[in-house]
């Protein structure tokens, strides 16, 4: 069997402060005995997963089982563009991490849901959005944020992961207390600068984000746009007040909050600042995105 014809699964065992280390093994077996026999990495460091799915693709592996949690396919979605180009890759995710964002778009994210869409699902197109900065080119097909969603993003990571879900809460909690808007210059095709001091700007492809907050509710992963989150500047009580909101997508209400679709985005930012991608927080500078429409298929029960 070549390797376009087999699968390779790369594991994060230290997903989901560390359940995915604990659950993988069955999920192996179950896999395995459906009659798939994938090749098999695990992870030991941020990073690993990037170069495992990079190397895999030059030997010709084309379809990939992601087993941790968003983050763990951020890194694997790196490693296969921009090589890949306009052979789309397929991606079967078993959610063992904290969030679990992206897969909510397409039914209930749990890893029961997640082994039938790997071993009797379909193939669903999905676009990949490449990101230009400081530092170089970088993809992801959840969310791009910065201002205060990374900033609680990264607080979560560093002190409350343990909690799973509920340590994003608690990042919204705690980081409202050193809120303030900045400006976050940047363009949506090619329209007007828009440089007024904002809480955030988020870039959604998919409507998920902090597991069952829904960021961007119209979102479409599949419909060759992304949706533009922005919320201008907000009074710490007001912004306390909208986000139970954003669990049932209805933070809209707030007038500081507004939303659009678009194909490219420019920024015109200064210095590198906190962003957090996918679950993950990067500093760089981004310089601006553009959507690889349908460029990765995903496995969907």
């Amino acid at each position: 069997m070549s390797p376009a014809d087999k699968w390779f699964c790369i594991v994060n065992p230290h997903a989901g402060a560390g359940r995915c280390g604990k659950l993988a093994p069955r999920r192996l077996e179950r896999i395995r005995s459906a009659g798939l026999n994938p090749e098999v990495r695990h992870t030991r460091a941020p990073g690993d997963a990037t170069a495992f799915a990079r190397e895999a693709w030059a030997q010709g592996y084309r379809k990939f089982i992601s087993m941790g949690g968003d983050g763990t396919s951020f890194e694997i979605i790196n490693g296969l563009f921009p090589a890949a180009g306009e052979e789309a890759p397929v991606l079967a995710a078993i959610p063992l991490g904290t969030g679990n964002s992206f897969l909510r778009d397409f039914g209930p994210a749990d890893d029961g849901w997640a082994l039938r869409a790997l071993l009797t699902g379909r193939e669903q197109p999905v676009d990949v959005i490449e990101t230009q900065h400081d530092k170089g080119t970088l993809h992801f097909i959840n969310i791009f944020s910065i201002g205060f969603v990374a900033d609680v993003g990264d607080l979560t990571n560093k002190r409350f992961k343990f909690l799973g879900e509920a340590g994003y809460v608690a990042g919204v909690v705690s980081c409202v207390a050193s809120l303030h808007p900045r400006p976050l210059p940047f363009t949506v095709d090619g329209g007007a600068l828009d440089s007024a001091p904002l809480t955030f700007l988020s870039i959604n492809n998919s409507r998920f984000t902090g597991g069952k907050m829904m960021m961007a509710p119209n979102a479409n992963p599949s419909d060759g746009t992304f949706d533009v989150i922005r919320a201008g500047a907000m009074e710490r009580m007001s912004l306390l007040a909208t986000f139970p909101k954003i669990f049932r997508g209805t933070h809209f209400s707030n007038p500081a909050l507004s939303q659009q679709q678009a194909k490219e985005i420019r920024f015109m930012i200064q210095d590198p600042l906190p962003a957090m991608v996918d679950g993950e927080v990067v500093t760089l500078r981004p310089l601006g995105m553009k959507v690889l429409p349908a460029a990765l298929h995903i496995r969907v029960a």
